[in-house]
């Protein structure tokens, strides 16, 4: 398999197998589960595939990584070296990358956008890939900023939720909005909503409205979804929660 030129980066992180994959045309190197490769925009390369593997690939716009390079450590886009690497081990990309996979999976676009954020900070923060020092953040989010963004999340419970949306509401890149966010309530801009999803849905159970209806509105993509994301949280299902409530009644 060859990749002639791509446009945009490419990060890809090994989540199962690997061994059956050599780099052809660059050394004689096989991968391995954890390994992370990059590809920048414009490079070529040359594959031998023998087994049978499972990764994630991250596709990113020459354009969002010289915004976010700029937006996170406060320097000329201009001076933003991609570097390309085959079967690494950086570990915390491969969390972050990992929570994309998983997010994807799970249909968790607010996951989603917070761990692509923390592969491109990441990224460049590494010493390995350049030891840039992000933008010093102490202080938290003014109380008028935490309160419209708390507020719109209440209202669009039952609605996708974006990492750009919150942003643009605080008039934030979405780099400062995490970590002030965090500084503010406690926990990241999805630890909220997928608490304030779970609590609405623990009202709603209480009634007797179908737990799929619950779900929709709630913001979770069907029954399962919430039934998944609910005993994970709590140790129950759904129905068995709403069967301990009438009890209790």
């Amino acid at each position: 398999m060859r990749y002639e030129q791509p446009d945009g980066h490419t990060f890809s992180l090994y989540l199962k197998g690997g061994s059956g994959t050599r780099r052809i045309d660059q050394g004689n190197s096989n991968g391995w589960p954890g390994a992370l490769c990059i590809m920048p925009q414009g490079a070529s390369s040359e594959w031998e595939i023998t087994d049978d593997f499972t990764f994630v690939h991250l596709y990113v716009p020459d354009q969002e990584m010289r915004r976010v390079f700029t937006e996170v450590f406060d320097r000329d886009c201009r001076l933003m070296v991609v570097p390309e690497t085959t079967f690494d081990n950086a570990p915390a990309l491969a969390v972050a990358l990992r929570e994309v996979a998983h997010a994807t999976r799970s249909g968790d676009t607010l996951l989603a956008d917070e761990a692509i954020a923390t592969v491109l900070s990441g990224l460049f923060g590494d010493p390995r890939y350049g030891g840039n020092r992000a933008i010093s953040i102490k202080s938290g989010l003014a109380p008028a900023v935490r309160r419209r963004i708390t507020d719109y999340i209440e209202a669009h419970l039952d609605a996708q939720i974006t990492l750009p949306d919150l942003a643009a509401i605080a008039g934030l890149s979405e780099f400062h909005l995490q970590r002030m966010f965090r500084i503010s309530c406690g926990v990241s801009p999805h630890g909220w909503v997928l608490h304030r999803r779970l609590d609405r849905a623990k009202t709603l159970l209480a009634g007797a409205e179908p737990i799929a209806r619950i779900a929709s509105a709630c913001g979770f993509s069907n029954q399962s979804h919430l039934t998944r994301v609910f005993k994970a949280t709590t140790g129950t299902t759904p129905s068995t929660f709403r069967q301990s409530v009438s009890g209790r009644a």
